[in-house]
């Protein structure tokens, strides 16, 4: 994961800032800027993140018999 602004950085800080919340991901696919991911997290919930997404991951695949 890069260090330092991305793409989206400021609409990741008003985000983080507006919900006072620790931490932002953001996945902009398409977006008028390009597709990217930018986070701005705590290195403990940062080493988190491969986690989350297997849980994420794996709810997507639970569910999709649902989608389709």
């Amino acid at each position: 994961m890069p260090i330092g602004p991305g793409k989206y950085d400021k609409e990741v800080t008003e985000i983080r800032e507006r919900l006072k919340a620790d931490g932002v991901i953001l996945l902009v696919i398409g977006g008028e800027r390009g597709s990217s991911f930018c986070a701005q997290l705590p290195i403990v919930e940062t080493l988190k993140i491969p986690e989350f997404l297997r849980n994420m991951a794996d709810q997507i695949e639970k569910s999709g018999g649902a989608l389709a």
